[in-house]
């Protein structure tokens, strides 16, 4: 557990992506408690206003406080993402590692439905899911799921088949305990860093997944703020008032590169092949 926290304390990828992370995450968190302004509010006379000592990131086409609106936004994208994700995880998973456990014709259908997801782009799959479930929150974070099923499922089937040789499973099932007790309690604590690095890379796309789908008017719907609906709402004005689109773009792209250093980060750090190469 020491070298552990060493090796997490000398990588600078993982300290760089969690100092990112957090900063975005307290202002999120704080985010009704740092603006002064509901990012609801309009406020007619400051319509499409630069950004200055009051506003810090300027005005939209409503006179609302677009830094108000970007960190309410981010409330609602980092939490559809979120949410999605997770649940995309727990049926995949659980699907994963039943496939690997009882392997035969119900592990090879599996993977074979894998690999037809596999076969779509992950935005082009999640618009189709948009498409025939309608719009709304609800239906982002089903699209978003059902997206990130097929990976985890894959990738949980992959590390439970690895582990079902190794001598503490084997001597579970000699003793004669259920695989209902094997895989969550012996298998899973031994794959879950894994699939923790996934989750985490899995988050920072899920946000691009949902904005790509507000922006295009298929998921979060108005008044309701969020990152998509805040971009499509600047590519509006974007020759008048740049500022709304770039500030809020660059924003999105600061929180993604310190989810996707994190990932990175705990990914080296819990793969034993690249700490070894790391060296001491």
């Amino acid at each position: 557990m020491g070298g552990l926290l060493r090796s997490a304390l000398r990588s600078r990828t993982l300290l760089t992506g969690l100092l990112i992370t957090l900063l975005v995450l307290f202002g999120i968190l704080a985010g009704p408690w740092l603006t002064p302004f509901a990012p609801e509010e309009m406020d007619f006379i400051n319509v499409l206003t630069p950004p200055d000592a009051i506003h810090w990131l300027g005005t939209d086409s409503f006179g609302r406080d677009v830094l108000s609106r970007v960190l309410s936004g981010g409330q609602v994208s980092l939490l559809i993402s979120t949410c999605g994700v997770l649940a995309g995880a727990a049926l995949g998973v659980a699907l994963g590692m039943s496939a690997a456990w009882r392997g035969g014709t119900y592990e090879a259908i599996l993977m074979a439905g894998c690999d037809l997801l596999f076969a779509f782009p992950s935005f082009v799959l999640a618009l189709f899911m948009m498409v025939v479930l309608g719009f709304g929150v609800q239906n982002v974070i089903i699209a978003i799921a059902l997206t990130y099923l097929p990976i985890f499922a894959r990738l949980s089937r992959n590390l439970t088949r690895a582990l079902l040789p190794e001598p503490f499973v084997q001597a579970a099932r000699l003793m004669g305990q259920r695989p209902a007790r094997i895989l969550p309690f012996e298998i899973l604590p031994n794959i879950l860093s894994t699939l923790l690095v996934q989750a985490s890379i899995g988050i920072a796309f899920g946000i691009v997944m949902e904005a790509g789908l507000s922006f295009l008017g298929l998921g979060v719907q108005p008044p309701t703020p969020s990152l998509g609906t805040i971009l499509a709402d600047g590519r509006e004005y974007f020759q008048r008032a740049p500022w709304v689109l770039t500030l809020t773009g660059l924003v999105v792209s600061v929180a993604l590169l310190g989810l996707n250093l994190l990932g990175d980060g705990l990914r080296d750090l819990t793969d034993p092949r690249l700490r070894k190469a790391a060296g001491p």
